[in-house]
């Protein structure tokens, strides 16, 4: 299973705007060298989401909705990933596949995808940014 570089990109925001206050669009896609109008996209979701605040203008930018410590990984995942469809049959589609009817595959693969999430809700964006010395010398904040 891999994240959509969508969902990677989400998560980067919400990183660093845990080590800054306040960031702009630019200043975060030149941190991570991502196009500028990626960054826009996943930033305007965040704030849908009511992960971010945004703000337009001279005095505008970007800052956490909420404290890191209530961010929860698992969830934030969760809603940008578009689906956890591993195979075809998670999604109601047995892709005529002739063994769906006694498969153990998508039993096996739903454990997973429950493991998976199991840890990832362990974890808030906080625990992400524990070394924030580091962090903040590899992002040149």
């Amino acid at each position: 299973m891999k994240l959509t570089l969508y969902t990677d990109y989400g998560l980067r925001v919400l990183l660093y705007l845990s080590l800054q206050e306040k960031a702009t669009v630019t200043e975060i896609a030149e941190a991570y060298q991502i196009a500028r109008p990626h960054v826009v996209k996943v930033v305007h979701h965040l704030g849908r989401l009511g992960l971010i605040h945004t703000k337009r203008g001279r005095s505008g930018g970007i800052w956490l909705a909420r404290r890191p410590e209530e961010i929860n990984v698992g969830d934030v995942v969760r809603q940008l990933e578009p689906d956890f469809h591993i195979v075809g049959c998670f999604g109601g589609i047995d892709a005529g596949c002739v063994i769906a009817p006694v498969c153990r595959l998508k039993g096996v693969l739903g454990v997973a995808l429950s493991s998976f999430f199991d840890v990832l809700d362990r974890h808030t964006l906080a625990d992400l940014v524990e070394d924030r010395g580091a962090l903040r010398t590899r992002l040149q904040l």
